[in-house]
């Protein structure tokens, strides 16, 4: 009985918490992180770098940089959440199912869930950067986020290899 009296004063607070108006207090009082600050990394299937823009308070969507070397791309990919890539520097374009996207600086490149796609970097001398928006993180929290990579195929390389599993 004791416990059930803890976890309904515990869900209690939590409802009372969930009505204090917004903006609630953050729990970083930090709110800029500088570009000097970030980390890149080279994932494992995918040829892009990444820097994950970490140590903010934000909870429902993550931002990322992404560079592409010129001549590069992304890996094939899909998954659960939105994503908006907004293109900082460069130009190229995207594969998102059957239709090819050219974008250039100051384009917004949008990829509804679960589309596969890939990013193309259209330059053999310039690099790509893009600044990456994606709401992974809420899914994350509810336990619906998924991700699925196919490597370095493109979009008529990708139907066929699924017609092949079929």
């Amino acid at each position: 009985m004791q416990n059930f009296e803890q976890e309904l004063a515990t869900l209690r607070a939590q409802i009372k918490a969930q009505r204090t108006p917004l903006p609630r207090p953050v729990d970083n009082p930090d709110l800029v992180v500088r570009e000097k600050d970030l980390i890149w990394y080279e994932p494992a299937d995918n040829p892009a770098r990444l820097a994950p823009v970490l140590g903010t308070p934000i909870k429902a969507f993550e931002l990322f940089l992404q560079e592409f070397v010129p001549g590069g791309s992304s890996d094939m990919q899909r998954h659960h959440h939105e994503a908006v890539h907004y293109v900082l520097a460069g130009q190229g374009y995207s594969e998102i199912g059957d239709r090819r996207y050219d974008w250039a600086q100051g384009d917004f490149v949008c990829v509804p869930p679960m589309m596969w796609h890939r990013h193309y970097n259209g330059s053999e001398t310039a690099p790509v950067r893009m600044l990456i928006i994606e709401n992974s993180k809420i899914l994350e929290a509810l336990g619906m986020n998924f991700r699925d990579s196919a490597g370095l195929l493109s979009w008529d390389e990708l139907q066929k290899k699924r017609q092949g599993e079929a």
